[in-house]
């Protein structure tokens, strides 16, 4: 066996999409291209913490398309039927649905539409809950920002995104190439190593496009905080137990 002295370097994220209550995954962010592989996300859930898994980002899908979050009882049952660590995003868009994912047992936000959108908004959050607590989630589309469903180009390059953040106190980024989600066609390394080199303080998690184990040993050679894994792992490639050397 060789050594994995540097296991504990990234943090393995799994995901949970949330439609209609269920376990669902999407292609590219289309909602045409759905499949369902679990009604129960809490039977989900409670797998990965039996596999040693201590994170989890879960995304109302519901959320994300409407005026606010959606399916916050699936949050609450995960947060008090398992010990996982909650990352949750989708449909975050005013001061009451911080609240309600707050009381609902996330441990932290996830960020997207609004921080694009709403800046002053979306700073009075940072500066009310915290750094550790929100995420900015940028999602990357040829180097540019995409918002709505990943359907609008925002016309805001990623590295300008991030720059005025940080200067602003952010820590916490995820990043998802929209080209390679849900697509298993490997990510997007070239990106997140520039992106490291020119931010090299931020804790950038990567997202989109993993697809086998060496996925996440590609990213391990940068200094990357976490990495999300979805369909890889609804798919079977990427078993559970696999999972357990970065644990």
């Amino acid at each position: 066996m060789e050594s994995h002295h540097n296991k504990t370097m990234i943090k393995i994220i799994p995901a949970i999409d949330i439609i209609e209550g269920k376990c669902v995954r999407l292609t590219q962010g289309d909602y045409a291209q759905k499949k369902i592989y679990n009604e129960n996300p809490l039977e989900v859930a409670k797998e990965f913490e039996a596999s040693g898994i201590k994170y989890l980002h879960l995304v109302d899908l519901d959320g994300a398309k409407s005026n606010g979050i959606v399916n916050w009882k699936v949050l609450n049952e995960i947060s008090t039927k398992t010990n996982l660590k909650i990352d949750f995003g989708g449909g975050i868009k005013s001061d009451k649905d911080l609240e309600i994912a707050f009381e609902n047992g996330a441990t932290q936000l996830n960020i997207g539409s609004t921080a694009v959108k709403d800046k002053n908004l979306f700073l009075n959050w940072l500066q009310k809950y915290g750094s550790d607590k929100i995420i900015l989630s940028a999602d990357v589309k040829n180097e540019e920002i995409a918002v709505n469903g990943w359907q609008e180009n925002s016309g805001i390059n990623i590295f300008s995104f991030i720059n005025d953040y940080l200067a602003n106190g952010i820590n916490h980024v995820v990043c998802t190439d929209v080209s390679k989600d849900g697509t298993l066609q490997g990510t997007s390394v070239v990106l997140y190593q520039r992106i490291m080199e020119q931010f090299p303080d931020i804790k950038l998690v990567a997202s989109g496009g993993i697809s086998v184990i060496e996925d996440i040993e590609e990213l391990l050679h940068m200094p990357i905080y976490g990495v999300i894994i979805g369909k890889a792992i609804y798919e079977n490639r990427i078993q559970l137990k696999d999972l357990k050397k970065f644990l």
